[in-house]
């Protein structure tokens, strides 16, 4: 049979000649057939197992017919709300409405509604009152215990106790989602499927549940005291290995218990490759073109997904929760033949945007221990500093690079994912470094230090900043070796937990000595399950129960974020602000070393002046909020209008050559 999309309506249905689905697969986003969406690799997996599986992509759920376009499913539903969790989709870390869905057609908003596995779910209750429900994706993996949901700033439900879904599948899915449908296909009720890896389930008698299961606070007990939210969540955190993981049971009175079975186990690779060598159609469904595509395929349909999982443990990242700290990887070959398939690709112009992953530069597990024992549940593989268990080698990832540089029709291959410079620090070799900076990169390298101070960067699980400028030194060695001159681009983020006014002001400093003037800031966003989002809502750290300075107040998180764009114009009333509140008025002034300039000044008798060209001004006075007077105010302005206009105009002048040098 010819390649296709798989039905997404009735008629797509008969004219495979089907009379029903075995799976209708409701999704949050528009039908793309592409491996980097969580709902194409489950719906063609099953597909492979011979199950008949159609699409419904976002629905009108306001409308309950728009659930029956294929009629009940013999096997049940499969609910997913998107690649992204439906409320960062949505909005902004200041909560604003964003303007752009890049998962829908034309980029248009609104096709999806909030919490949308939830209301997709209560959709299907309303016509189906009995059909299997199993949900999964990221919004479902993340928000599959009690959470605490920055949106309506409160400790909500397992999203299973919300949406009444019968299992949640947790992380990647691929083991359990098979395990399931085969069950549900043997004949077993679906209640009584309570025993596959990577699911949770709800139930009302915990009797069966094993032995060694950890019975976690329940939901009242975590809504009335923070600190036991911030010691259950640990207990969730370092359980999340699937060689020591245990169950896990959380309480909800009268509506019983959500059970978490301890994680799938990774896949081989060999079962990798199988699931990367499935009839993906590579793009979205020719419904859309009329509407200008979608637009997230952009960046991913000529990239190759080379690794999961990531053992960085970033506080602020939910990958431990959903894809575990194991390093899971395709082999060169499995690589190689997606390469050569989009070289015949029409739109492919010789470029191969980019091999990784979460890290791309890991290519095999941390330690060799962790195919038996799993990796730690008391320490992290980078952070402080590397473990001396810790394997360090990049040859693997360079040999894949040259193979992939070395197809007809492929002219360059960058690298666009993250890469880890404390990774590279460990190792000795300049190899990997001195390959990406003369083939893999375009002028500039992006990374992620995150921050400069080492108190904040303790909270955010990253190495201290002394390593990073290491790497930097590294870098710039290198490219002098190799002739090139390129730079570093860092990512940096304000307002994370520990970050008080006066590590904002250390940021700020640092964007200055560097001269970079980031477009973009990242403010920290709460998002489900991280350590980071568990110190913003319980003020101490869950891994040592110590306090931490939160910046909760919009107006703070405001500032912290002006001060590391403290260039543009319209921050400088926040950054004034921010350098006050700190102490900092050194950095009000005319010095290099400051950050902004003072608008306007006031002299001993009380009235305002600016500064003029001949005068001896103090190189760092900082104005007065209370001195700003409108000159239109002023009765010698009234009374000599056109003495006045030639001041203003020497003004004017006076603040174009300052401007103009600046520039």
């Amino acid at each position: 049979m010819e390649k296709d999309f798989l039905p997404i309506c009735r008629d797509d249905m008969e004219k495979r000649g089907w009379s029903e689905a075995d799976f209708v697969f409701v999704i949050g986003d528009a039908y793309v057939d592409h491996p980097s969406f969580g709902p194409a690799i489950i719906s063609r997996l099953l597909e492979r197992y011979g199950y008949k599986v159609c699409i419904i992509a976002q629905p009108d759920w306001k409308n309950d017919k728009s659930i029956d376009v294929f009629g009940k499913p013999r096997l049940g539903f499969l609910v997913c709300g998107g690649n992204m969790d439906s409320m960062v989709n949505h909005y902004s870390v200041s909560k604003k409405r964003r303007q752009k869905d890049a998962y829908s057609p034309g980029g248009e908003m609104g096709l999806r509604p909030d919490y949308a596995t939830t209301v997709y779910c209560n959709l299907i209750r309303r016509t189906y009152k009995d059909v299997p429900i199993i949900i999964g994706g990221i919004e479902a993996s993340l928000r599959r215990m009690a959470h605490y949901d920055y949106w309506s700033d409160k400790l909500k439900h397992s999203i299973l106790v919300d949406s009444s879904a019968d299992i949640l599948s947790y992380g990647m899915g691929e083991h359990s989602m098979i395990e399931i449908a085969e069950a549900l296909d043997s004949g077993i009720n679906v209640s009584d499927i309570t025993y596959v890896r990577g699911t949770c389930y709800r139930t009302k008698d915990i009797s069966g549940v094993s032995e060694d299961a950890i019975l976690l606070p329940d939901y009242d007990s975590l809504t009335r005291d923070r600190l036991e939210y911030a010691r259950s969540f640990y207990t969730q955190y370092i359980n999340t290995d699937p060689y020591s993981a245990k169950t896990l049971v959380e309480g909800y009175g009268n509506r019983g218990y959500v059970v978490q079975n301890p994680p799938a186990y990774p896949l081989t690779q060999m079962e990798m490759d199988d699931v990367y060598d499935l009839p993906y159609m590579n793009n979205y469904h020719p419904i859309y073109e009329s509407k200008g595509g979608i637009p997230a395929i952009s960046e991913i349909k000529f990239s190759l997904t080379s690794n999961r999982g990531c053992f960085g443990g970033c506080s602020f990242c939910a990958l431990t929760f959903h894809q575990g700290r194991i390093i899971q990887t395709r082999s060169h070959e499995s690589l190689i033949r997606e390469a050569e398939q989009m070289t015949h690709d029409p739109d492919f112009k010789g470029y191969i945007h980019d091999v990784g992953g979460p890290t791309a530069n890991f290519r095999h597990k941390s330690c060799a221990k962790q195919d038996r024992y799993g990796v730690c549940t008391n320490k992290q593989c980078l952070f402080p500093e590397p473990c001396r268990n810790l394997k360090v080698d990049h040859k693997d990832y360079i040999e894949l690079l040259r193979k992939l540089e070395a197809i007809p029709g492929v002219k360059k291959v960058f690298i666009r994912s993250g890469i880890r410079f404390d990774y590279v620090m460990a190792d000795s070799s300049d190899e990997f470094l001195k390959e990406l900076c003369e083939k893999h990169i375009s002028g500039q390298l992006r990374v992620a230090p995150e921050h400069v101070s080492d108190n904040v960067l303790k909270m955010m699980g990253k190495p201290k900043n002394s390593v990073y400028e290491s790497f930097i030194a590294r870098y710039q060695k290198v490219n002098a070796r190799t002739g090139k001159k390129q730079f570093v681009v860092p990512y940096l983020m304000s307002s994370h937990p520990g970050s008080t006014l006066k590590e904002a002001v250390e940021l700020a400093e640092y964007v200055r000595d560097i001269g970079y003037m980031p477009e973009q800031v990242q403010d920290f966003y709460p998002t489900p399950s991280t350590i980071s989002t568990c110190m913003y809502y319980t003020g101490v750290d869950p891994r040592t129960m110590q306090p931490v300075y939160v910046p909760h107040n919009p107006h703070e998180k405001a500032m912290q974020k002006a001060l590391m764009m403290y260039r543009k114009p319209e921050n400088y009333d926040l950054v004034k602000e921010a350098l006050i509140k700190a102490g900092r008025q050194d950095l009000i002034g005319f010095d290099k070393k400051c950050l902004i300039r003072p608008r306007k000044m006031e002299n001993s008798s009380g009235h305002e002046h600016r500064p003029s060209k001949g005068r001896n001004q103090s190189r760092n006075c900082v104005c007065s909020n209370n001195t700003r007077k409108n000159n239109t105010n002023n009765k010698n302005y009234k009374e000599a209008p056109q003495k006045n206009k030639k001041i203003k105009d020497n003004v004017r002048s006076v603040g174009e050559n300052k401007r103009h040098k600046r520039k």
